[in-house]
């Protein structure tokens, strides 16, 4: 019998997929073939004294990113202009996908914000937050000592006043965590913090500076 056309369109992934994690000499690492470990960081971001407490609602567009930084494969520049990725490990979400969802979460928790919600959930919202990730990379070049390198999250922020779409902030945020040892389960617990303290970063911002906007345009 002849496979359906889900069933081919299923296959074709699987095997992209698998081809994507196990091969390729541009991984790091030996080679063969190996079962990939999947990494799932999960970071938890507590409120400080400082972020305002606001009574506007805010909706977050879908984080934007290149290909080349929103892969499943774990990046790492081992030399200036050198783009590699950890053989045998992969994320259970794009790094796009992680940026969002611990932002969201930061914001939900901190329990400043009425409402907080993704584009399209349904929420009148006051505001709207824009992000683009430039990197989430894993860096031996950036002031490391070369030695061990450092989870490197690059982040571009815009918080928008939804009726008008107006600019109210525009921020870059950039957090570079060094890793404990070269070891990737070192790497990944960078990785978290990093994600931690970008998504606080982001949070805080954006709380503080639409508190502002809200405050001159009553």
């Amino acid at each position: 019998m002849l496979p359906t056309r889900a069933t081919a369109v299923a296959l074709r992934w699987s095997t992209l997929l698998a081809a994507t994690l196990l091969a390729g000499c541009s991984l790091l690492g030996g080679g063969g073939k190996e079962r990939a470990t999947i990494y799932a960081p999960d970071p938890r971001v507590e409120a400080t004294t400082g972020w305002p407490s606001v009574d506007w609602q805010l909706s977050l567009s879908r984080a934007t990113a290149s290909q080349m930084n929103d892969s499943l494969r774990i990046a790492v520049r081992p030399a200036p202009n050198e783009l590699q990725v950890y053989k045998g490990a992969a994320w259970a979400k794009t790094p796009s996908d992680m940026l969002e969802d611990a932002v969201l979460r930061a914001l939900e928790d901190s329990e400043r914000i009425p409402a907080v919600a993704r584009q399209g959930s349904g929420i009148s919202a006051d505001y709207k937050l824009v992000l683009d990730l430039r990197r989430f990379e894993s860096d031996y070049t950036g002031g490391t000592g070369g030695s061990v390198p450092a989870a490197t999250i690059e982040v571009n922020a815009k918080l928008l006043h939804a009726p008008d779409q107006e600019v109210v902030a525009a921020r870059t945020f950039l957090q570079a965590v060094p890793a404990a040892s070269v070891g990737v389960g070192d790497v990944v617990t960078a990785f978290e913090s990093g994600l931690g303290a970008v998504a606080g970063d982001v949070a805080g911002w954006v709380l503080t500076s639409g508190n502002a906007h809200a405050a001159e345009h009553p």
